[in-house]
């Protein structure tokens, strides 16, 4: 699902016009980005995004082999909260085994 789909739904769900879903969507993820600067963002039941730092390290190049030095950056964590996990869970199906004669 994309971003205008998602917009799609939510203005479904609470009768408002796409146009202010999408606006309503884009509010959220602002939120959330100005928000990581300061702390994490926990959503209950749905899981928390935080900023992790990575260092500074030394990486290969594919095609080359050779040793590539990696600058220091900032990324984003998700970590799914109980009720994300658990609804994932139940909707994924094991997939059968079987056995080798």
């Amino acid at each position: 699902m994309r971003k205008p789909e998602l917009a799609a739904v939510i203005a479904e769900k609470t009768d408002l016009t796409k146009d202010k879903a999408n606006q309503v969507l884009n509010a959220i993820l602002d939120s959330i980005t100005s928000a990581l600067d300061k702390d994490t963002v926990t959503l209950v039941g749905f899981g928390t995004f935080e900023k992790r730092h990575r260092g500074a390290r030394t990486g290969k190049n594919p095609q080359t082999g050779e040793p590539v030095k990696i600058k220091a950056s900032n990324t984003v964590a998700f970590k799914p909260g109980k009720n994300l996990r658990d609804s994932v869970n139940v909707a994924a199906k094991p997939a059968k085994a079987t056995k080798k004669k």
